[in-house]
């Protein structure tokens, strides 16, 4: 197996990248960093790293999955870092994860897509959406080939405003990441189906007596929120007023199964 894509994701950005990079790379296998053995990493000569930014960095997930790779010497890794308008020092620390494993990150690009961090507001009109798919699939076709021929192609970042500013935040509030889940609750539209437990990548919610409980392991992925068919979860006081978001092309059961093709 040549090539072996990773993703990391919570609402489907991700994941639909991946797809869309390996349906065209012959061969290309899509596989998830959440429960995923990185043993499979050492069958490819390949490997890719696609994740969401979360808080202008490196998702904790991602930064654990790159240390489990250690010793491992596969001749390409590349990354791409899905964001909403800033990526900022993203694949630069990615870089520096990895060199400190003893790999190098031979090529780092950034895609914007839909935004899915609720708090901030929904993922925006139709249009604009389906134009950043369009943007994002041209990015796709235009890097395909050098990652095919194992080119180096150098690490993408955001402009040095982003860099100094939202670099420090990302490091400050890191390790207080897994308890920001204080803030989610449920309405009373819940019904106790599961899903939120479901595609918890963290393993994070459990139900008792028939309602969500999170365990303070949280990623900040909001997959629980966006997937919830009810619209039933919330984040703090604004988000019964925001629109969920699920890229349209990723199912449910693409989120709850362990594996997926890259067809």
């Amino acid at each position: 197996m040549d090539t072996t894509i990773f993703y990391y994701t919570g609402t489907g950005n991700s994941l639909w990248v991946a797809r869309t990079l390996a349906h065209e790379m012959e061969g290309a296998r899509v596989l998830p960093i959440s429960g995923c053995d990185e043993r499979e990493a050492s069958k490819s000569k390949t490997i890719g790293l696609i994740f969401p930014v979360h808080i202008w960095g490196v998702p904790t997930p991602v930064v654990r999955f790159v240390e489990k790779l250690r010793g491992l010497r596969p001749e390409y890794v590349f990354g791409i870092a899905v964001h909403a308008g800033q990526v900022s020092n993203t694949l630069v620390q990615l870089n520096r994860v990895m060199a400190g494993e003893g790999m190098l990150l031979s090529a780092g690009f950034e895609i914007r897509m839909p935004s899915n961090y609720i708090p901030w507001g929904g993922p925006g009109p139709l249009e604009k959406q389906h134009e950043l798919f369009t943007l994002a699939q041209e990015k796709i076709l235009r890097i395909v080939d050098g990652i095919q021929k194992m080119i180096p192609m150098g690490i993408e970042r955001g402009p040095l405003w982003q860099r100094i500013i939202f670099t420090p935040i990302y490091t400050l509030s890191l390790s207080h990441v897994p308890e920001m889940d204080k803030k989610f609750w449920a309405d009373d539209r819940c019904n106790a189906c599961g899903i939120c437990r479901d595609v918890c990548p963290a393993s994070n919610i459990s139900l008792y007596e028939g309602r969500p409980l999170w365990h303070h392991r949280c990623e900040q992925c909001f997959a629980c929120l966006q997937w919830c068919p009810q619209e039933a979860i919330q984040y703090g006081k604004r988000t019964p007023g925001y629109e969920r978001y699920q890229h349209p092309e990723v199912l449910l059961a693409d989120m709850v199964k362990k594996v997926t093709d890259g067809s």
